[in-house]
């Protein structure tokens, strides 16, 4: 059948729904005020080398503490929610907080997703390229890939790339453009068709 004959077939099934109620509230993201685009870039600080569904948790139960605690309290915190890299990313958080009353207005000023992207991986510490798309998809943009391990091992798998040694920038972009294609292939968007390749290769739909 092949990899796009497979999304095909979920496209065409009942994991439809789901993928599209989570495609509206990324989008009605873009309604939330600078401080909510805040508290959601904090969770893809913390989402780098950790599993979705511990850092869902993690930001659910921190809250808007993500805004306020101070750097030693918000470490106790993360500590205390088992959360990978406590120290580190609570320093990452508090010295990002000089952004979390313009972010927003700052990333919807550029003129392209890319542009967006770029400003976030070279100004906020603990933000790379896929913690940047990622946070961009869940704030309705659906332009950009989230290239992770996941999407890695389904590509190699189906012979559209070899597996990658390091991901820098100009290997992130290539793969990038191999998953547009195959959107392009599926009548997708590059948001929605990450959503379907995290099922195939978890059997979750998260954020």
């Amino acid at each position: 059948m092949g990899l796009q004959g497979e999304i095909m077939n979920l496209k065409n099934s009942s994991i439809q729904i789901t993928v599209d109620s989570r495609i509206k509230e990324f989008k009605a993201f873009q309604y939330r005020p600078s401080h909510a685009w805040f508290t959601e870039l904090c969770f893809c600080i913390l989402t780098a080398n950790s599993t979705a569904e511990r850092c869902i948790d993690v930001h659910t139960k921190v809250g808007n503490g993500f805004l306020s605690l101070p750097e030693k309290q918000l470490q106790k915190k993360l500590r205390q929610h088992s959360c990978r890299f406590h120290t580190k990313r609570a320093g990452y958080i508090a010295e990002a907080r000089k952004h979390k009353g313009s972010l927003k207005t700052t990333l919807r000023s550029f003129n392209s997703s890319s542009e967006a992207r770029e400003w976030l991986a070279k100004n906020i510490k603990g933000i790379g390229y896929k913690e940047a798309s990622h946070f961009l998809r869940n704030t309705g943009y659906d332009d950009v890939a989230i290239i992770d391990f996941h999407i890695i091992d389904i590509m190699a798998d189906n012979g559209m790339i070899a597996r990658p040694k390091t991901l820098n920038k100009k290997v992130y972009d290539d793969i990038e453009q191999s998953l547009k294609m195959l959107a392009d292939k599926t009548g997708l968007t590059l948001a929605e068709l990450d959503l379907y390749l995290w099922y195939m290769e978890t059997g979750k739909i998260l954020k």
